[in-house]
């Protein structure tokens, strides 16, 4: 009787968590819902589209990315010829002269009108700012890169931190109902005169511990809930539930292979490597004002004292065109070209430098991830092992109290044992998912 009554506990308590803690097991989820209206379980997959969408960290490191686009296109504009248009009357003070009062003027009224189109022949320096902002642009897009790399390992950490906190709440649930059996057995005991009414005390502070444990449990499943709810809903909310794929273990990929992916697909290496084309497009700048550069200029219009295309007076067309083409030598700018060439050289260096510390420490981060994850998918079957033997321990240290082979601290122990158990279970699940999580944030395949 008693173990068909704990079975029928264990059963109760697993079910109960879906509705009141918020969790589902997947299988039963519907598709994942949308940002605007979520109406079931939120799956991991789904909350990264909503944190991708919703993270104000994330919208600030694609808005810079963006931004250094357009700075590209600006400095490629300025490499291409331009024209302008000017539309223009002066008005000097008559005083019987051709020029009027102010002698250099051309007349008492002057007219302009004519469109103007410059272009840089060579422009040493403007290429090389060109080249610089291109690379700046493949920095700027590694780093939102990154940005999003990591957001999706904290979207995944919250995720199942609040997987786990739902857990452990229900095991609390779970063993607050297990002491609460207890106590009732203790009090039958006692009726029958089996036991002393120490034994009844001490079930009933089990009780009053086990409800203060789940009291704990929930407020901490809570917080993990708001916690992901700030990071991936754009306004405030708090029920929601999310899906349980704790239980759902993949095997690691060999070694070999996630050093491979993430040498070629990690973000923080592109941009690292995009920091060091960057800072060589700068030396480049900054040797090019070593250079001259030849500019060219064409104008089409009017400039008289008439706005017409014939004079009024002598009949001469005042419509035409001029052209003009300028080439700026440096000469001497008292070592301002040396320094920023100084400048420029010595932010290589250190570029390349954070290239290499990037590099070794990305293989060393696979190589600690991949033994967390291997380690930890190890000890899952262990734990849950542990968990079985736990709950086995429970029932027949149960049974034999009430045989009267155990005393009660033997059963108490037992209890918590087996909630010790459930929580090491789900945390070893979390480690797992979180160490697999973190090689494929390294890889690019998350």
């Amino acid at each position: 009787m008693i173990r068909s009554l704990l079975i029928l506990a264990a059963a109760t308590a697993i079910a109960t968590p879906a509705g009141a803690w918020g969790v589902a097991e997947q299988g039963t989820q519907p598709a994942p819902a949308a940002a605007a209206g979520q109406s079931g379980p939120l799956t991991l997959e789904s909350a990264l589209a909503l944190a991708r969408a919703n993270s104000q960290l994330f919208r600030a490191a694609q808005t810079a990315a963006q931004l250094a686009v357009e700075d590209r296109v600006q400095a490629r504009a300025g490499l291409l010829p331009s024209v302008n248009g000017l539309l223009q009357y002066i008005y000097t003070q008559s005083n019987g002269t051709p020029s009027g009062v102010f002698v250099p003027n051309d007349g008492p009224k002057v007219y302009y009108a004519y469109g103007t189109v410059h272009a840089d022949l060579v422009s040493p320096t403007k290429w090389a700012d060109y080249r610089a902002t291109a690379a700046a642009e493949a920095a700027a897009k590694a780093k939102a890169d990154v940005a999003a790399r990591g957001l999706v390992a904290t979207v995944v950490q919250d995720y199942y931190t609040l997987v786990a906190a739902v857990r452990k709440a229900a095991s609390a649930q779970q063993g607050l109902m297990e002491a609460q059996q207890f106590f009732e057995i203790t009090q039958r005991q006692e009726q029958g005169g089996e036991v002393a009414h120490s034994d009844v005390v001490k079930a009933q502070i089990q009780v009053t511990q086990r409800q203060r444990d789940a009291g704990d449990a929930e407020l901490v499943a809570l917080k993990s809930r708001l916690a992901l709810s700030v990071l991936i809903f754009p306004d405030y909310r708090e029920n929601f539930d999310v899906v349980d794929d704790l239980q759902n273990i993949t095997p690691v990929p060999p070694l070999e292979a996630l050093k491979a992916q993430a040498t070629e697909n990690n973000p923080d290496l592109k941009a690292a490597e995009a920091a060091v084309q960057q800072e060589t497009s700068s030396v480049t700048a900054a040797r090019s004002a070593y250079f001259p550069s030849v500019s060219f200029d064409y104008w089409y219009g009017i400039e008289a004292n008439h706005f017409a295309v014939y004079d009024p007076i002598t009949g001469v067309r005042l419509l035409g065109s001029s052209a003009s083409i300028q080439m700026t030598v440096p000469v001497w700018n008292w070592g301002a070209t040396q320094s920023k060439l100084r400048q420029a050289s010595l932010r290589v260096d250190q570029a390349r430098v954070e290239l290499s510390l990037t590099q070794r420490q990305l293989l060393a981060n696979v190589g600690s991830y991949y033994a967390e994850a291997q380690t930890a998918h190890t000890q899952v079957d262990s734990l849950r092992a542990s968990l079985d033997l736990a709950t086995e321990s429970l029932r027949l240290t149960t049974l034999r109290y009430q045989a009267g082979e155990v005393s009660v601290l033997e059963v108490v122990d037992a209890q918590t044992t087996l909630i010790q158990a459930r929580n090491a279970y789900n945390d070893g699940l979390v480690r797992y998912r979180e160490a697999l999580a973190s090689l494929q944030t390294l890889t690019g395949t998350l």
